[in-house]
């Protein structure tokens, strides 16, 4: 079981104890939950709030409700441990990622096919404008609102106007700086702009992300010349692959809570892991390229595949050489 999996399984976890009559005749079996990556210092891997959406209807405390859905879940194969913590979040464990099954949810195109050209109200200030645009990027990206307006979508969404003028923000880091810097704070707060967004090095997050999408198709074309290309095997990667592994739910809770700065943060620890994993990818002097570099290979391409995606949900380009 993957990440992706992990909310629908908790889906059928709620359908089958309301069918089994455990919740109530009147629960709503909800057609998603949200589960994200627990905080630091948190319990387990995942957690969910799921109890707390059906707890009123169940007519039961959301600690009650959590632990039926526990006993239920914790039978899943897929699942190394679950627990109930505090009022009432389910807290999860699972195997670590494979490879195979991390690479292939990833889409093999590029990024998702959705529209990325947004119809916002060209009367709104950058900022407004800016955040809006990813927030509805992201939501149509979980198949949400297909048929919605931007007023639908972003309806009560806070958003702090900038604290210099917009032509002024623009002509000194350029349009993707800029827009970066706007959408790795929540909306509400008002962004900083500082010469560390112009680093072409290790201090900026903003060059760090790109340049990691960068090392990816590099990687690729450096293979070509050496006569390999990627094949998808097994890979010892965790915190790479743990990135990977949890990127669509980072997408699905981004959408949710109408917050592109978890997107922003995720994007960051993705290319760190992919800029430490780089040195693996290549053979190294004499070496030949064998099963094991191929197989890297093939992460690296996801990974890279993975920040194209991200970046185009932002409105921000990923360039391939850098």
């Amino acid at each position: 079981m993957n990440p992706a999996d992990l909310s629908r399984t908790v889906v059928r976890a709620v359908r089958c104890a309301v069918e089994d009559g455990e919740l109530g005749a009147d629960v709503a079996v909800p057609g998603r939950v949200v589960v994200e990556r627990t905080r630091p210092g948190g319990v387990g891997e995942y957690a969910t709030p799921v109890a707390f959406q059906v707890a009123k209807a169940a007519g039961r405390a959301p600690g009650e409700v959590a632990r039926v859905l526990a006993r239920r879940l914790g039978q899943e194969p897929g699942i190394v441990s679950v627990e109930v913590t505090g009022p009432g979040f389910l807290n999860f464990v699972l195997p670590a990622p494979s490879a195979p099954l991390v690479i292939r949810d990833v889409r093999p195109g590029g990024p998702a096919p959705f529209p990325l050209a947004v119809a916002i109200d060209p009367g709104l200030g950058l900022r407004e404008r800016v955040v809006r645009e990813s927030v509805l990027r992201l939501v149509r990206s979980q198949g949400g609102s297909q048929g919605g307006s931007e007023h639908d979508v972003t309806d009560g969404l806070s958003v702090a106007p900038l604290a210099k003028r917009d032509g002024d923000v623009v002509a000194r880091f350029g349009v993707d700086a800029a827009r970066w810097a706007m959408l790795c704070v929540p909306a509400r707060e008002t962004p900083e702009f500082s010469d560390r967004l112009l680093l072409q090095g290790e201090g900026s997050e903003f060059f760090r992300v790109r340049y990691a999408h960068a090392r990816s198709r590099a990687l690729l074309s450096n293979a070509d010349g050496l006569g390999f290309g990627p094949v998808v095997g097994e890979v010892d990667a965790p915190a790479l692959l743990r990135a990977l592994a949890g990127h669509p739910l980072v997408l699905e809770a981004a959408a949710h809570h109408r917050a592109p700065e978890r997107l922003t943060r995720h994007l960051v620890e993705l290319a760190d892991a992919l800029l430490d994993f780089q040195y693996r990818v290549l053979p190294q002097g004499d070496e030949k390229p064998s099963a094991a570099h191929r197989a890297r290979l093939a992460l690296a391409e996801a990974a890279g595949t993975v920040l194209a995606g991200g970046l185009a949900l932002l409105g921000i380009d990923a360039p391939t050489r850098l």
